[in-house]
């Protein structure tokens, strides 16, 4: 993988009793299915493909079937009961 193309680090902080989670940007975007990746929200990148297909992903609170749509600082990533704030 090309970590110009597919941001491999940022940071992130969670609690797993509220389902919140924070990833903090180190760069301009991260693709939608390598967030889900890095967050462990999917066990890889193929499933995040296959949940942001089925319709099972929002982006500030629309399903997002767009696979890199390209998430940046001040959006809100939802799976299930999950919560993703991202900053930058």
């Amino acid at each position: 993988m090309d970590s110009l193309k597919y941001p491999a680090s940022g940071s992130c902080a969670y609690s797993l009793a509220d389902a919140l989670h924070t990833f903090r940007l180190d760069r301009e975007f991260v693709e939608l299915h390598v967030l889900l990746k890095l967050l462990a929200l999917a066990p890889s990148g193929g499933a995040a493909k296959a949940m942001i297909a089925a319709g099972e992903v929002r982006v500030d609170g629309v399903v997002e079937t767009r696979k890199a749509r390209k998430i940046r600082a001040n959006q809100v990533v939802s799976v299930a009961d999950d919560e993703v704030r991202v900053v930058g």
